[in-house]
């Protein structure tokens, strides 16, 4: 098994369905080893998540895979003791519960950086630490819809649109494992850690990027547009014989080649289209030239047409069709692993390539753990209880 960047780093893991095991998720893919604390009982309510195999749910393999569980109810003075105890053998600690909620348990970060002042606290919440919505619940589609992103997503005139996958978590899961090795990094300097203080509103507007810039400079609120990008013409899906094809043209010279490939060389020098603003200003006349010459062919065919000639492409996939991409399987980007009941399952691979690092070690190799699965091993290899005192608390948690 080859070295990896994490290798050596302790996480204590206190969060709980998707933002926060994101975070710890990819933080556990560099090397680092995950403790993951949860509720006797229930464990991670994203546990109950279906889809289920054979009683195991693939939503929380899907990110917790690798990881160590051990049971542990903080809201005991016994529980509070075995957190203590970890904190002061872990580098990092990760939570997502409500803001205020940590110090209420006395373990808020002022707390515990006084029995490890080397420890990375990294808080991940709907709006953060401070400001006037700090205390309010949140999920991710409140977010979405808060951060502006729904307002921009979906076609011209209709109903209000979710992004088809949960953004407002795994944006902010991201942020926070980039936060989390910031702070490290500096750690290794001041041997002094701090806390991270991540809110998922302030992720999906840092993602904003086009929409904010737009704004700024012109005073119009963008709205949705479909298959179109709100900046750069042509960029959008087409119409084929059978299905659609994405064309993406970001200069001028992708443009004037589009333009010759599809037989419509007269579009180059017309003044509505001769640069990026002009096809702005002009983006449904356009569209509507080039879905004419589009219409004619299958999407495989375009798709060989476009691709020899340098033309940026691509169909849209439906989900099945990833499983069996060649450019996917050569990046080891749906693997499959071993989990418990369920036995070989894929889920999706590491997207950080590392050179030091082999393609078969990207992932943790450990299956995601059973509630408490890890308990014991914890207690007496990294806290030093006895095998009597770990099965004494093993036994009350329960």
């Amino acid at each position: 098994m080859t070295q990896k960047p994490l290798d050596g780093i302790k996480v204590l893991d206190f969060t709980n369905v998707l933002a926060g095991p994101y975070c710890t998720m990819m933080l556990a893919n560099m090397g680092a080893e995950v403790f993951k604390v949860e509720r006797p009982g229930t464990g991670d309510d994203s546990r109950a998540y279906g889809p289920h195999v054979n009683g195991e749910s693939v939503y929380f393999l899907s990110v917790n895979r690798g990881k160590k569980s051990i049971v542990c109810n903080t809201k005991t003075n016994e529980g509070r003791e075995v957190f203590k105890k970890m904190v002061t053998k872990v580098d990092v600690l990760v939570e997502n519960i409500k803001p205020g909620a940590m110090e209420r348990m006395g373990l808020g970060y002022e707390t515990l950086k006084k029995i490890n002042p080397g420890l990375v606290f990294t808080s991940i919440s709907g709006f953060g630490q401070s400001g006037p919505y700090s205390q309010r619940p949140a999920y991710d589609m409140i977010v979405q819809a808060m951060g502006g992103i729904i307002s921009i997503t979906g076609e011209p005139g209709g109903a209000p649109v979710r992004v088809g996958i949960s953004i407002g978590d795994i944006v902010p899961g991201m942020f926070a494992a980039y936060g989390t090795l910031a702070a490290l990094y500096e750690r290794r300097v001041t041997g002094i850690g701090q806390k991270v203080d991540i809110a998922m509103l302030d992720c999906q507007v840092a993602i904003l990027e086009n929409a904010v810039a737009k704004y700024s400079a012109t005073g119009i609120v963008p709205g949705p547009m479909g298959l179109k990008h709100p900046l750069i013409s042509p960029f959008e899906a087409f119409k084929t014989k059978d299905s659609y094809v994405i064309v993406a043209c970001g200069n001028n010279n992708l443009f004037n080649h589009l333009c010759e490939v599809i037989g419509s060389p007269d579009l180059v020098n017309d003044p509505r289209f001769d640069n990026n603003a002009h096809r702005n200003a002009n983006i449904h006349e356009l569209s509507d030239l080039i879905q004419a010459k589009i219409y004619d062919k299958t999407t495989a065919e375009w798709m060989d047409i476009l691709v020899n000639e340098g033309i940026p492409c691509g169909p849209i996939n439906t989900i099945d069709k990833l499983f069996v991409d060649p450019q996917l399987k050569a990046r080891n980007m749906l693997v499959e692993v071993e989990q418990g009941n369920i036995g070989k399952i894929k889920v999706a691979g590491n997207p950080v390539k590392l050179s030091t690092v082999s393609p078969e070690d990207e992932l943790p190799k450990g299956s995601a753990p059973e509630i408490g699965e890890h308990t014991k091993d914890i207690l007496v290899n990294l806290l030093g209880y006895t095998e009597e005192q770990a099965e004494k608390y093993i036994k009350e948690c329960h």
